[in-house]
């Protein structure tokens, strides 16, 4: 264990001294990732595919906030959309301007959410991002989570009804978009995604910050199984079906990799607690102090001694 605390301060010292070349080359790195997963999962429109298109779009990404990728990737994603079908393109523009305007205008931040959602399924560890939200995030935050989540469904809805909308140029305007908002929205595996997912990153969010000694590791326990319980209610009363295989190993490595951030974020000492009384004119303050687990990384001097020549 002391090791691992080493290793976690030398990583925190070595991330202060070299942040400014860190993150620029993460945010590339994740913007190369989203932007291949868009390219590889839709694919319609080929100048995007283009390495100039993608590396001008990383190279923008590094140096502009977190935030500018989200809408880059929106880019992509509507561009790909029109490609295949206007109609389609339409309704997700419509989507990602109204949480556009209702989210981000009045509660900007955590947009990465719609990136990395999509991310997560596709790396078959979705399960990990109800979790995170719960840990790191408010309740707010469940908007974009929720909303990367339709991008997914969205995504594979549109490859895997792509012929059907490439051809559906002698269907009448009005009845395309009732296809369309009817085979979205009425998507069950999505609405009980949804559901669960919001489900446990709420419970995850409301254990953690309560009062109690190891209140994070309580929160991702108790948040796997509201999100399992939610997933196999779902199942039974809305007649959709998961494979029990991939369903288990991804829980299993979203736990393993929840635990993994907590104990980079949120390592605290519970045996040294302390509990602190004050007040002032108007109120009595009861304080409970949990110190974080800290330590030095040792500091190793070598000294060379060299044998004196023997003239």
């Amino acid at each position: 264990m002391m090791g691992l605390l080493v290793f976690k301060e030398q990583l925190k010292t070595f991330y202060g001294e070299y942040s400014f070349v860190i993150d620029p080359i993460g945010r590339s790195i994740l913007a190369l990732a989203v932007f291949l997963l868009l390219n590889g999962s839709l694919g319609f429109m080929e100048i995007l595919k283009n390495p100039v298109v993608i590396g001008v779009a990383c190279l923008l990404s590094a140096f502009l906030p977190l935030g500018f990728l989200t809408w880059v990737a929106a880019a992509f994603l509507l561009l790909h959309l029109y490609s295949l079908s206007l109609e389609l393109a339409v309704v997700a523009g419509i989507l990602v301007l109204t949480v556009a305007i209702l989210y981000c205008g009045f509660q900007p931040g955590n947009t990465i959410l719609m990136v990395v959602g999509p991310l997560l399924f596709f790396l078959k560890v979705p399960y990990l991002l109800p979790l995170l939200v719960g840990l790191s995030c408010g309740l707010s935050a469940l908007v974009p989570m929720c909303f990367g989540v339709f991008i997914y469904y969205l995504a594979i809805y549109a490859r895997q009804n792509a012929g059907v909308l490439a051809a559906a140029g002698t269907i009448d305007i009005t009845q395309k978009y009732m296809q369309i908002l009817n085979s979205l929205f009425a998507n069950k595996m999505m609405l009980l995604m949804v559901a669960a997912f919001a489900a446990a990153a709420a419970a995850v969010f409301l254990i953690r910050n309560l009062p109690v000694d190891h209140a994070w590791t309580i929160a991702i326990v108790v948040g796997t199984a509201v999100e399992l319980a939610a997933i196999f209610v779902g199942q039974s009363t809305m007649d959709v079906s998961l494979s029990i295989g991939p369903l288990a190993m991804g829980t299993l490595l979203s736990v393993v990799l929840a635990f993994i951030f907590q104990f980079f974020v949120f390592a605290v000492d519970y045996s040294r607690t302390e509990f602190l009384q004050f007040q002032d004119d108007e109120y009595y303050y009861y304080v409970k102090a949990v110190p974080k687990i800290a330590v030095t990384a040792p500091d190793v001097k070598v000294q060379r001694i060299n044998k004196r020549k023997e003239l």
